[in-house]
């Protein structure tokens, strides 16, 4: 009998993992939303899904095998402790949790029942060409620097608003969090390295914002033509930039913004290594740029005949098919099911895990510490 999942959360992301989940052929049984009214409305909408009143009723559906956790990020702590607790599997949106001690607590719970799955959904690592870029980096010898960046437009008019732009709702830092975070995991998935210390200045660039009367979805393209009458301080920030130390010593330096007009989701990095340099960005992701001193420059389009065993595990289309972002779930909600499956629980997790989650929260605390206090923090 195959593994069965609800997810929860009906907003931007709730439906994409409906979707993946459904290409896989794993079974979708209900979702659950921010009232029992929005979780009719997206069962509605997604088609042959119960719509459950409750995270508690979730719960207690003993068909429910994996929890998928696509909430605002102020409930991920809660329903993955109950999630835990309740002997399900669970998949976690990023950030895993609010703080730090939070996302620590849950490591240490997950730590106590290795036989459930608990895994975060910095899915940006499933584009093949990255673990393509994380396999060729290894034979280019030591890493010397990192550059890049994550930016989008969707928040860059006074109109625009969401919960995410108020700390009470998704924690002091936004688009470091929301967004740098995808960076900062993917970086030290490809490089191999973690890191180290931390230097940032960030800002606001939108002191205030125009909150509409009704919520506006992620991405909504009609959240510029709405005007209220309620203006609101903000108190995250649009931009960010941030210095860089990885433990083998090499250095760093990317930046994010939801303030860029024209970029609606481009992450972009460039790593030079000893022999050799790779760029890659999410706007092209079937190629990857390979740089070399004593011949002429390669750009490599993503074909599974052409790739290493690692980014033809998670490439299922022939070259000039492009796999996109849908796709990245779809690869790693695959790793995270056939980990269960298997029930190697001794197997080291081919997915991001809470120890993941809890690093990356780690990294944005250092990053808000290093703003405030105008110096470089050290990671511990």
């Amino acid at each position: 009998m195959p593994l069965a999942a609800a997810v929860v959360g009906t907003g931007f992301i709730g439906p994409v993992h409906v979707e993946a989940l459904r290409r896989l052929g794993v079974p979708v049984l209900g979702v659950l939303g921010s009232s029992p009214q929005k979780s009719r409305e997206a069962a509605d909408k997604l088609g042959s899904l119960h719509p459950y009143d409750s995270f508690d009723q979730l719960l207690n559906d003993d068909r429910v095998q994996v929890v998928h956790i696509a909430s605002p990020n102020r409930y991920h702590f809660e329903q993955c402790r109950q999630a835990l607790l309740a002997g399900r599997h669970v998949v976690c949106e990023k950030p895993l949790a609010m703080t730090s001690f939070e996302t620590n607590e849950l490591v240490r719970l997950a730590a106590g029942r290795p036989k459930q799955a608990a895994a975060v959904c910095y899915n940006v690592r499933s584009y093949p060409l990255n673990h393509e870029a994380r396999t060729r980096l290894q034979e280019l010898g030591p890493l010397h620097h990192v550059t890049g960046s994550y930016v989008q437009d969707w928040l860059l008019n006074e109109t625009d608003f969401n919960w995410r732009v108020l700390a009470s709702e998704g924690g002091p830092l936004r688009a470091v969090a929301d967004i740098g975070t995808h960076w900062l995991d993917l970086i030290q998935f490809v490089t191999g390295h973690g890191i180290s210390a931390v230097c940032a200045d960030l800002q606001t660039c939108l002191p205030e914002r125009l909150r509409p009367a009704e919520s506006i979805a992620t991405f909504n393209s009609e959240s510029n033509r709405r005007v209220s009458a309620e203006r609101v301080a903000i108190d995250t920030e649009d931009f960010g930039s941030v210095l860089l130390r990885f433990d083998n010593g090499a250095r760093g330096a990317f930046h994010v913004s939801q303030v860029t007009a024209g970029r609606k989701n481009c992450l972009r990095y460039e790593i030079a290594a000893q022999n050799g340099a790779l760029a890659w960005s999410s706007e092209q992701p079937d190629e990857l740029w390979l740089g070399h001193r004593g011949k002429a420059n390669e750009i490599l389009i993503r074909d599974p005949a052409m790739l290493s065993a690692a980014a033809q595990s998670c490439s299922d289309y022939p070259g000039g098919h492009v796999e996109g972002f849908p796709d990245t779930f779809k690869q790693l909600f695959k790793a995270i099911y056939r980990h269960i499956a298997l029930e190697n629980w001794n197997a080291p997790a081919a997915f991001p895990t809470f120890a993941d989650g809890h690093r990356e929260v780690l990294l944005g605390e250092a990053i808000l510490r290093s703003h405030r206090e105008r110096r470089w923090i050290t990671l511990e």
